[in-house]
């Protein structure tokens, strides 16, 4: 089943990205697979303090995910797939990728202003090496807009 891949976060860019992978998913009969990253805590140095900060990261990040998921099963009816990883957010990038064979393309929001960020900008000079298209949405674009090209 065709899978669009799109990796969360509390942005509006990353909102955006969100809409119109479900909007692609529904009209293409696929589903949406929901990446949220969890950026290594920096070593801190009693272990009880540091396993605190991952614990109450990780958990940020699976409310995160959950009510996203809840969004598009409640608005689009598509029940998507959650990953929730911690480290470094190329790699881990690459390896939801590779993991899943049926992801059809890697959806990103880009900052309405300024830079687009740093996913944007190292998938989409990397773009020719991956095995799926890299849909850059952007993150300026209202909810009209999101659906009219989505």
């Amino acid at each position: 089943m065709r899978t669009y891949l799109v990796v969360i976060d509390e942005t509006p860019e990353a909102e955006a990205a969100l809409r119109f992978a479900a909007r692609r998913a529904a009209k293409t009969g696929g589903t949406v697979q929901i990446l949220a990253l969890i950026p290594p805590v920096e070593f801190v140095g009693l272990s009880g303090v540091q396993a605190t900060m991952e614990e109450e990261a990780r958990q940020h990040a699976e409310a995160l995910v959950a009510g996203a998921a809840g969004m598009l099963s409640e608005e689009q009816g598509i029940h998507p797939s959650i990953l929730v990883e911690t480290g470094e957010p190329v790699p881990l990038i690459r390896k939801a990728i590779a993991d899943n064979p049926n992801v059809a393309a890697l959806v990103l929001g880009a900052a309405a202003s300024g830079a687009p960020g740093p996913l944007v900008s190292h998938f989409a000079g990397e773009a020719g090496q991956l095995p799926c298209p890299v849909m850059i949405v952007p993150g300026g674009l209202d909810t009209e807009a999101l659906d009219r090209l989505s």
